[in-house]
């Protein structure tokens, strides 16, 4: 996920639940019964596409999860739609 852009995230995980832009910064949050991930995209270079430089992730509650299963739980739910 790390330096992906946008549409790769929307490919991968099927439109966001949330899109969030401040200033050239975007964040992208998608969510599951699993988990919810907040994808953050900074431009790397004055007119360049933004690309995901972190990424948090944590369970419905709140609770902490590894952003690898979220990852993989998000997945599975672009293909549950």
């Amino acid at each position: 996920v790390i330096g992906q852009d946008a549409r790769a995230l929307v490919m991968l995980f099927g439109a966001a639940d949330q899109d969030v832009w401040e200033a050239s910064a975007r964040k992208l949050q998608f969510g599951s019964p699993i988990c919810i991930m907040d994808a953050y995209l900074y431009p790397p270079a004055r007119g360049r596409e933004p690309l995901v430089t972190y990424v948090d992730a944590r369970q419905p509650d709140g609770k902490p999860i590894d952003r690898a299963s979220c990852v993989a739980a998000l997945t599975r739910r672009k293909e549950a739609r």
